[in-house]
């Protein structure tokens, strides 16, 4: 075994193909005396078998954390190794390269910190720890990252030692790059043949021409710890000066010399945010964009939202640290938060830049899907724990990390197959023009990569069944904002109740997937009228998925919390047992029946109560409105609901669809709460007094269709949807 991985990562690269490559977020950082922990945050830190489904993606490598405050948080006497034991144990046995990270963001353990003088050799004592622990390991990451971690813990002050200066910063940068060249130095007297892949994020800074200078800086900065680690940090190099007005002395500089640890392989991370543009007329951007360098004030903001040439991107980042280096290169991470399409277009145009520039001569090696579990609050950089999730290869809010569609976008790379999904036909969003915050400015750095064209032919389209209706019109809204090509169909133009009107249409628009947003909605109604309910709602929805199953094409469709009778008093999952009290329940359950029987692939998503920002008569509007007008609003004070905000419905239907889901699927926003609760609620949020709102039992309402007592939808397959008091926040923001 042991020879099979000497040789993974190693082979010339003319002999393999570009490789696939995965990661798992593994930050341990430290804000103040607090430790923030993604493998506790994503639930790998006690998952063995999620190894088994990473090796089912067939990679050949996996970034993998050994980190040193997990291990040994009060010194190699007391460490635990069983966690890593077992492991890189099953990863031997998968036949996965590991690369071991030993610390990812981190500043070690409380006895030490990145300025810590001694933080290098304490380093290297842990790293020759591991390596003699698992002398089989051949391709170490001792330190993610260096620069990126110098800077958020040293000058911007958001991670310990919450340094907020230069000396800081580069004293944090110098220990680290020390560390990196001494830990390797200790793990090859163990492991001669051990190999260090050296990530960070090198970004670009693009500027108006008076800013020019400061992003020639920022550009030359960028280099620094792949230029301290490679020996080139000497009197003649640019960041000499620089690290000198820093407050480092010039004997610690040339003392650094003999710390040189040259990469085996340089692993960039990109990030669409880590494209910068600097401009020096605020007044064109938000107060919170300002900053400066003691010469010039200046807004610093993401380039892909005001460059209106778009981002350098990654072939050119790559080429750059290529030309620069002539070192084997990776792509470590890959990684967006994003709708599910954009996250597949990213990947694809990250692979398809390393291959080409790769068939160009660059030694390119490997393209690594990060992360594999997502990752937790790096919306706020990691300084505080709020739970905020970003989904990934796998999607942890179902009981077992579920597989999205990059997992199969991952497996088709891996296996020299070229991703045919669909939505890779349109441009991701940073190459459309919705991108622009601001007005478009001409960026002045290195010519950026140019803007993708459409594909030539027009994309396939998702057709959108219900073009009047609340949901189909908020289908084809979302559909616009995340670049998805669709069509909005009436009935006119197909009905679904008519197999010739169903087939002739799917013919010639040939779409690759259908969204059913038609249907009887009232409820009432639907008790004088049964057969024309059932017609539509059943009997076209089974025409339809019928039609779908024939042409080979994906279908979501739309059932109901009214499918339940609401004898039960904890939250209805997928499997529970139907037993509808009106028409339109019966209906609902019948067209369940019927579009799993005809195409068993299709995707049928139960709902309820909805509300959104779109539409002026759903219940939160219209209790808003009258609330505020003075009126009397009349509520039920007993029927407990889940109810469903539009734009999180949608957007959670349309990333289920694409990852290929299928089956009975409960969405709703988290909650359980009766109806005149919910109006109270929306009103406290909104500042509108409830004085003139009135709770009354459902039977005091006089309406005609029965209705559960209680219908809250819960899931045993995946909570999916954001909690319902978030959901009006950001609908009210929406309305005002």
């Amino acid at each position: 075994m042991a020879s099979a991985f000497d040789s993974t990562l190693n082979t010339n690269k003319a002999q393999l193909p570009l490789e696939v490559w995965a990661g798992v977020e593994c930050t341990v950082n430290r804000v103040g005396e607090e430790y923030f922990d993604q493998l506790e945050c994503n639930g790998h830190a006690t998952r063995l078998d999620d190894l088994d489904l990473f090796a089912e993606l067939g990679i050949h490598a996996i970034r993998y954390p050994v980190i040193w405050e997990r291990i040994a948080p009060n010194g190699l006497e007391s460490a635990d190794w069983s966690w890593a034991d077992e492991r890189l144990g099953r990863l031997r046995e998968l036949g996965i390269c590991p690369i071991v990270g030993l610390v990812h963001h981190g500043s070690g353990p409380r006895d030490t910190s990145l300025v810590d003088p001694e933080f290098p050799e304490k380093l290297a004592v842990f790293a020759r720890a591991v390596a003699e622990r698992y002398p089989w390991v051949t391709h170490y990451t001792p330190v993610n990252e260096p620069l990126t971690t110098a800077r958020f813990s040293g000058m911007y002050g958001h991670w310990y030692p919450h340094g907020k200066d230069d000396l800081t910063f580069a004293r944090a940068l110098l220990g680290e790059c020390k560390a990196i060249a001494l830990s390797m130095q200790a793990i090859r007297e163990v492991n001669p043949n051990a190999q260090l892949v050296q990530t960070e994020d090198l970004g670009k800074t693009h500027s108006t021409p008076k800013l020019a200078y400061q992003a020639e800086f920022e550009n030359e900065r960028r280099w620094l710890s792949l230029d301290l680690l490679c020996g080139r940090i000497n009197l003649t190099h640019p960041m000499w000066g620089y690290l000198r007005d820093c407050g480092v002395s010039e004997s610690e500089l040339e003392e650094f010399l003999q710390y040189t640890c040259p990469p085996d392989i340089i692993g960039i991370n990109h990030y669409l945010t880590s494209e910068r543009f600097l401009d020096e007329n605020l007044e064109n951007y938000p107060a919170w964009t300002y900053g400066g360098n003691g010469r010039d004030k200046y807004a610093d903001v993401e380039a892909v939202r005001v460059c209106a040439e778009g981002l350098a991107g990654p072939r050119t980042l790559l080429l750059e640290t290529w030309e620069r280096y002539k070192l084997p290169l990776a792509v470590t991470e890959v990684h967006l938060s994003c709708t599910r399409e954009e996250q597949l277009r990213w990947l694809n145009e990250v692979w398809n830049a390393a291959q080409e520039l790769r068939n160009q001569g660059a030694d390119v090696r490997a393209v690594t899907a990060w992360a594999l579990l997502g990752s937790y609050d790096w919306n706020s950089l990691v300084t505080r724990s709020a739970g905020y999730y970003e989904p990934g290869v796998f999607d942890l809010r179902s009981p077992r990390p579920r597989q999205t569609a990059i997992a199969k976008m991952v497996r088709d790379l891996a296996t020299g197959h070229k991703p045919n999904h669909p939505l890779l036909d349109t441009p991701g969003w940073w190459h459309r023009q919705e991108r622009l915050l601001y007005s478009a400015v001409s960026c002045i750095s290195s010519p950026p990569a140019p803007l993708l064209p459409c594909s030539p032919a027009s994309p396939r389209p998702l057709a959108i069944v219900g073009a009047t209706g609340t949901l189909g019109k908020a289908f084809a809204r979302l559909c616009e904002v995340r670049g998805i090509s669709y069509r909005l169909l009436t009935r006119q133009d197909m009905d679904i109740a008519n197999p010739a009107s169903v087939n002739k249409v799917l013919a010639e628009l040939q779409p690759w997937a259908v969204v059913n947003a038609a249907g009887y909605v009232r409820v009432d109604d639907a008790e004088g009228e049964p057969d024309i309910c059932l017609k539509v709602n059943a009997e076209g929805a089974g025409i339809l998925a019928a039609a779908c199953a024939q042409h080979n094409v994906a279908l979501v469709t739309f059932s109901s919390d009214l499918v339940f009778d609401g004898a039960e008093s904890n939250p209805y999952v997928e499997t529970d047992t139907v037993a509808p009290l009106n028409v339109y329940g019966c209906s609902k359950v019948l067209a369940e029946k019927l579009v799993l029987q005809a195409h068993p692939a299709s995707l049928v998503i139960r709902t309820s109560a909805f509300f959104g920002p779109w539409d002026d008569y759903n219940f939160v509007t219209i209790a808003l409105r009258q609330l505020a007008a003075g009126n009397t609003f009349v509520a039920a004070e007993d029927a407990i609901v889940s109810p469903t905000y539009v734009p999180d419905l949608v957007h959670t239907s349309l990333d289920l669809l694409i990852d290929g889901e299928n089956g009975l699927w409960h969405l709703a926003n988290k909650s359980a709460i009766a109806w005149s609760d919910l109006a109270r609620l929306a009103a406290k949020k909104a500042g509108v007094s409830v004085k003139n709102l009135i709770s009354l039992p459902t039977q005091e309402l006089g309406l005609i269709a029965t209705r559960p007592v209680y219908s809250v939808l819960g899931s045993d397959r995946g909570e999916l949807m954001p909690h319902l008091d978030n959901a009006i926040s950001r609908y009210l923001e929406e309305i005002n």
